[in-house]
C-alpha cells in the first residue's frame, strides 16, 4: 500500500494547483449547504429553543471527528480521503467498503442537488419547475459544473471559493441586520412540536456540519495538502459553528412560528428587511445549493479515481486528461450516471444510503487514527490529536449513537449497499503497478502557478 511516507518523490500525475487559501474555502463550500437555509425551522420543532445550545453542542461533536480527519489527513498527499486512511490501517476490503458507500452517497448527492437546485430556482423563475425548463435547470448547470471541472482542478477550486462566498454573503448579512431585531423573550420561550424527535434532532444537526469528510479527497492535486487539509478542516468548523449558531439564534428571535415555517431565513428576512431581505435569502439558498454540487462534481470522482488506481474499476477511470490532468474520465462518468438518476427519481433510494454512509466513513476514519498514529508514527510533520487515543474513541462512540437515531429502512439500505460492495470487491483486478511495484503512482508533473 502506498502511504505519504513512501511516495515522496513520486507524486501522482496530477497537478498539484490548490493553495490553502482555495482549500479553505472548498470545504466550507462543502459543508454550507442548502441545510442551514431550512435549520432553523427544523431545530426549532424538534427542540424549541434548545435549539440554539443544540447547534453548539454539535459544532463540538462535530469537532471531534473533524481533528480525526485532519490527523489522517496528515499521513498522506493521495485523493481518497476515508478510503485510504481505512484501506492503509485495516487492508483493501475494508477500505473499498467504506470508498464505495462514500462515492454511492456522491453520486446519488449530485442528483438530488441538481434537482434541488432546480426547485430552488422556480422560486425565482417559476418555469424551471415543470417541462423544459426544468429539464433545462437540471442539465445546464450540472453539464457547466462537470466542464468546469475537466478543464482543471484550479477552475474547479476557483469556483468552490466564488460560490463559498456568494452563498455565505447572504447570511453574514442576515445576521449582521437581523442582530438588531431580535427578541430575547421570544427566542427562549419557543417550545418544541408535538411529536418532535430528539433522534432527529440529532441526525438534523449532525448533517447540517457534513461534507468536511470530502476536503481531503482531491488531495493529489493539493499544493501540500498533509499542512494545508488539518488547518482548512479546524478553520471550517468554527466558522461553520459560528455561522449556525448565530443563525439559529437570528432566526428564533426574529421569526414568530419559526417552527412552522417552510422558508424560515427567507421568511425571517422578509420580517426585518422587507421583500428584498426574502428574496435575497431565496437566491442564497439557490446558490447554496449550487456550491454544494459544485464541490461533489469535484470531490466525487477522485474516490472513483483512487479506487480505479487500486483496481475496483475499469482501468480507463485512472486515465487523466493529456492537458489539464484531472481524473477527466471519472468525472465524466459520474455526471453520466448522476444525469439519469436525477430524471428517474431513484435517486431518493440512494439517498437513504447517505446516513450509513456517512457514519461508516466516520467511524472508520475514527478507528483507523490510532491504528496510523502507530503504523506512520515517523511520519514528518504529522498533525497529532492531543489526549492520545481518546478523541478516537469518543468520536467512534458519538457514530455509535448517531446511527442509533437512524431509521430502520437506512441501515437496511446500508447493509444491501455493503453486500454489493462485497461482491464487487470480489471482482477487483489487478491494479496497474510502476517499475517499482507501487499500485496507481505516477510521475509528478508541475504545479500550477497560484
Amino acid at each position: 500500500m502506498t502511504t505519504a511516507s513512501t511516495t515522496t518523490g513520486q507524486e501522482l500525475g496530477m497537478r498539484r494547483a490548490v493553495s490553502r487559501w482555495e482549500i479553505v474555502g472548498f470545504s466550507l463550500n462543502d459543508v454550507i449547504g442548502s441545510g442551514v437555509y431550512l435549520l432553523p425551522a427544523a431545530a426549532a420543532a424538534n427542540l424549541g429553543s434548545a435549539s440554539v445550545g443544540a447547534v453548539v453542542l454539535a459544532g463540538f461533536a462535530v469537532l471531534l471527528l473533524v481533528l480525526c480527519f485532519a490527523e489522517a489527513a496528515s499521513y498522506f498527499d493521495r485523493p481518497g480521503s476515508a478510503y485510504v486512511y481505512t484501506r492503509e490501517a485495516f487492508g483493501e476490503l475494508v477500505g473499498f467498503e467504506v470508498g464505495w458507500m462514500t462515492w454511492l452517497a456522491r453520486v446519488s448527492s449530485v442528483a438530488s442537488l441538481a434537482v434541488g437546485f432546480a426547485r430552488a430556482l422556480g422560486y425565482l423563475w417559476p418555469e424551471a419547475n415543470a417541462g423544459i425548463g426544468q429539464s433545462l435547470s437540471i442539465v445546464l448547470p450540472l453539464l457547466i459544473l462537470t466542464a468546469i471541472n475537466v478543464i482543471g482542478v484550479k477552475s474547479g477550486a476557483r469556483t468552490a471559493v466564488f460560490l463559498a462566498i456568494t452563498k455565505t454573503l447572504p447570511l453574514v448579512l442576515f445576521i449582521l441586520v437581523g442582530i438588531f431585531f431580535v427578541s430575547v423573550p421570544q427566542a427562549t420561550s419557543i417550545a418544541p412540536q408535538p411529536g418532535g424527535s430528539l433522534g432527529a434532532a440529532v441526525l438534523l444537526l449532525l448533517f447540517a456540519y457534513a461534507g468536511f469528510e470530502n476536503t481531503a479527497a482531491p488531495a493529489g492535486e493539493f499544493k501540500n495538502p498533509r499542512r494545508d487539509v488539518p488547518f482548512a478542516l479546524l478553520v471550517q468548523i468554527g466558522v461553520v459553528t459560528l455561522l449556525y449558531t448565530a443563525v439559529q439564534w437570528v432566526a428564533l428571535g426574529t421569526l414568530p412560528g419559526v417552527a412552522g415555517a417552510k422558508t424560515p431565513l427567507a421568511d425571517a428576512a422578509a420580517h426585518f428587511l422587507g421583500g428584498w431581505g426574502g428574496l435575497m435569502m431565496a437566491v442564497g439558498g439557490a446558490l447554496a445549493i449550487l456550491g454544494t454540487n459544485s464541490n461533489t462534481v469535484l470531490s466525487g470522482p477522485r474516490y472513483l479515481y483512487a479506487l480505479a488506481q487500486d483496481g475496483f474499476g475499469p482501468r480507463a477511470l485512472t486515465s487523466l486528461h493529456p492537458r489539464f490532468r484531472t481524473p477527466a474520465v471519472a468525472i465524466l462518468t459520474q455526471t453520466a450516471i448522476a444525469l439519469p438518476l436525477a430524471f428517474s427519481g431513484s435517486f431518493e433510494v440512494l439517498a437513504t444510503l447517505s446516513v450509513v454512509a456517512r457514519l461508516s466513513t466516520y467511524f472508520g476514519t475514527a478507528l483507523a487514527v490510532p491504528v496510523l498514529r502507530r503504523k506512520l508514527r515517523q511520519t514528518p510533520g504529522a498533525f497529532r490529536i492531543p489526549g492520545g487515543p481518546v478523541v478516537p474513541i469518543v468520536a467512534a462512540g458519538l457514530c455509535v449513537v448517531f446511527a442509533s437515531s437512524a431509521e430502520a429502512k437506512n441501515l437496511i439500505a446500508g447493509a444491501i449497499a455493503l453486500a454489493v460492495g462485497y461482491v464487487l470487491y470480489l471482482l477487483r483486478r489487478r491494479p496497474q503497478r510502476d517499475g517499482a511495484g507501487q499500485p496507481g503512482e505516477q510521475r509528478a508533473v508541475p504545479t500550477e502557478s497560484a
